[in-house]
């Protein structure tokens, strides 16, 4: 394609209609002709065979030709990376399914939340709508409440289950929004948008506001989805720092939802790398990481001698058309305001001189939201990466964020420039081959109160994640950006937390019948191995692997377990009966025949922790259900590294019938000379491969 001709769009299919004449040597050309491009640019559509298409190359003018090959709508990605498309198998039954999402609200009126071919809520279902004057539900979200339990409503919240933050509207979306063409976060990444479960039912639990989310609301909202009659619970909400089981209102609430039959889906935490930072835990829970998918976005930033520098770290959905003269920030103190050069150079606020800085691009030595330059008039901003990787953030004004190294190459052009300018384009996507990778921002296990249980459980995508917004919240909170998106591009364990939440309805949707344990485990040991190399943190950082909706609503066995499962874990963990209760609820008690130890809670991994120089042996008592093929047969696989050796009794498991439960030990015995050993058993029927990490370390991972 190339640039419109002087002589206008009149004449282009005679001109084109030449063209072909000269390759493909006939005067009835025009019959090759298919269509002729005339409003934006200079181009057109013909059948040609390869050698023709060849000879077109090669004339003077010709810009590129290609095939006209079939492509696809792109979608918001998250849901295909994982091998999840569109056209998946679906349950009928899906529409049945009632999410429960325990967030910021919710904007009702975005296409994501459009109830058109929905039919009336489930016969189950119990709750209500907290109507207002500013909200109402349909037959997609077909339930709203909010809780304040101080009483007071903050300024530019509204008082009602609606979402002025956008985060809520974000993760519902992730996880039940219904299928919308064309979205995208103001022209960046247009593709289709999608929930995992399009169909299925949403009820919103506003717990969270400007100031925070606060633990009675956060129980409060658990106890009316239980009552309401909620089949997934999704929370992307945690502490700042971890908190014992009796102490995490989090913990005790998902304690009470997984007693009434329901997952809580929740994320990791956003504190990692650090080791142990992991907030959200409890064994009865599915604690999601945060992972990139293949598809990022870069930002380009083009200097004037055609020097070119990427980040991935702003996301700018302006289009700057012209190349534009660039300052230092330290050149333009506000000197009329008290400033000087050494307070500029950092772009605070109000220290940039306008009459200096409107229409040009200025490069501040600290990072910043942009308020300074977008006060001052500027048209854009270079500014330095503080150890941002793996996140991504809008600005009010287009924005290049650099390493300083780059940054120092900016400035070398700067100065050895006589009118140094600079471009800044809109952000693209681009394929991340690497993909995926656990985020740097995604906490890390291991389970700082059990420690033998491994933590997080799974990963799933939680980078540049699109999905929908509250119009009431603009893009930043810089004053004087006034821009609002109907869908947002952001990243976290929240939004991890969502697509897991999604993926448990989708199976559950299958099973109804099943329990959180037992839905749970089929995530867990779908999850497709992370590749080592890339993610050095191991288990702690991605658990079991990474999410695979699909494989988990077909597992082969399960790894089931109930409340009273869970109370034996607690009396063997030391709980007195007093503390037990807080997280209960009911009249439980620990005495010797409730007394179990962790090693013996049915879970679909195993962990065990190690003091340096020592050898340590545990046996592990599992029991698997037969969810596949009636008749079976299968043998188990163990991958382990050295100074990590591991024995299955028996090494063979046998089936006759779906629902039959086999018992089984894992010995294992590792030496506490690594920091961490990395292995691996699988259940392979031929069919289905059932997979559990297994994972020693020393006490420097504690």
């Amino acid at each position: 394609m190339g640039d419109l001709p002087k002589g206008g769009a009149l004449s282009l299919s005679s001109f084109h209609t030449n063209m072909l004449q000269e390759v493909v040597g006939s005067s009835s050309a025009s019959k090759y002709l298919l269509h002729s491009y005339k409003k934006s640019f200079n181009g057109f559509v013909a059948e040609l065979t390869k050698e023709e298409m060849k000879r077109l190359s090669a004339m003077k003018g010709v810009v590129s030709v290609f095939p006209n090959e079939k492509k696809q709508l792109l979608t918001t990605r998250s849901w295909d990376f994982m091998g999840f498309p569109q056209k998946a198998t679906r349950n009928t039954t899906e529409s049945d399914i009632v999410v429960g999402v325990l967030d910021s609200g919710i904007w009702p009126e975005s296409a994501s939340f459009n109830d058109k071919g929905f039919g009336p809520p489930p016969s189950k279902w119990k709750g209500t709508c907290d109507s207002s004057a500013n909200f109402t539900c349909n037959n997609k979200i077909i339930g709203a409440r909010y809780y304040r339990s101080s009483g007071s409503i903050p300024e530019g919240e509204f008082e009602s289950a609606r979402d002025a933050n956008g985060h809520g509207t974000h993760t519902a979306s992730t996880a039940a929004g219904g299928i919308v063409d064309d979205a995208s976060l103001l022209g960046v990444a247009s593709g289709t948008a999608r929930g995992g479960v399009p169909s299925a039912r949403i009820a919103v639990y506003k717990i969270c506001w400007s100031d925070g989310c606060f633990s009675a609301d956060i129980l409060a909202a658990f106890d009316d989805a239980i009552a309401d009659g909620v089949d997934i619970i999704s929370l992307s909400v945690g502490g700042s720092s971890p908190n014992d089981y009796f102490r995490d209102p989090i913990a005790i609430g998902a304690f009470h939802s997984m007693k009434n039959g329901i997952l809580t889906s929740n994320s990791a935490g956003n504190s990692g790398p650090d080791l142990a930072s992991i907030t959200n835990f409890s064994p009865w829970s599915l604690s999601v990481a945060a992972s990139t998918i293949d598809r990022k976005f870069l930002t380009k930033l083009v200097l004037g001698d055609n020097q070119v520098y990427e980040d991935s770290i702003s996301l700018n959905t302006f289009k700057m058309e012209d190349m534009l003269p660039i300052i230092y920030a330290g050149d333009a103190p506000n000197k009329a305001g008290g400033f000087t050069g050494s307070e500029s150079r950092y772009c605070y606020e109000d220290s940039l001189d306008k009459s200096l800085v409107t229409g040009k691009i200025v490069l501040c030595d600290e990072t910043s939201q942009g308020q300074a330059v977008l006060a001052a008039g500027a048209a854009g901003t270079i500014i330095p990466d503080d150890g941002n990787e793996g996140r991504t953030f809008s600005f009010p004004v287009p924005t290049s964020c650099l390493d300083t190294s780059n940054i120092s190459k900016i400035q070398q052009y700067m100065n050895s420039a006589s009118n140094p300018t600079a471009k800044i384009e809109r952000s693209m996507a681009v394929k991340e081959e690497s993909a995926p990778i656990v985020a740097l921002f995604s906490s890390r296990g291991p389970n700082p109160i059990t420690s033998d249980i491994l933590s997080p459980d799974i990963t799933a995508p939680g980078v540049q994640i699109l999905a929908a917004w509250a119009e009431a919240s603009p893009l930043t909170d810089v004053p004087g950006d006034e821009r609002v998106a109907k869908y947002n591009i952001i990243s976290g364990t929240s939004m991890s937390c969502p697509h897991a939440s999604g993926a448990a309805a989708y199976v559950k949707s299958f099973h109804p019948t099943w329990s959180p344990a037992a839905i749970k485990s089929a995530l867990m040991t779908t999850a497709t191995p992370m590749n080592v190399k890339t993610n050095t943190d191991l288990e702690f950082a991605y658990g079991a692997g990474h999410l695979n909706p699909v494989k988990a609503a077909n597992p082969g066995l399960v790894y089931d377990a109930g409340a009273a499962d869970y109370v034996k874990f607690l009396c063997g963990q030391g709980y007195s009966t007093e503390n037990l209760r807080l997280i209960t609820g009911d009249s439980s008690t620990c005495t010797k025949a409730t007394n179990g130890t962790v090693w013996d809670l049915n879970y679909p991994s195993f962990a065990l922790s190690i003091s340096a120089g020592e050898t340590v042996t545990r046996t592990f008592t599992r029991t698997v259900t037969n969810v596949g093929s009636p008749v079976s047969t299968y043998k188990v696989k163990v991958t382990a590294p050295p100074g990590l050796t591991v024995k299955v009794e028996p090494p063979v498991l046998t089936f006759k019938s779906v629902g039959q439960r086999q018992t089984f030990t894992v010995t294992a015995t590792a030496a506490g000379n690594e920091s961490i050993l990395s292995g691996s058993l699988v259940w392979d029927d031929g069919v289905f491969q059932v997979r559990s990490p297994i994972v020693a370390f020393a006490p420097a991972f504690k």
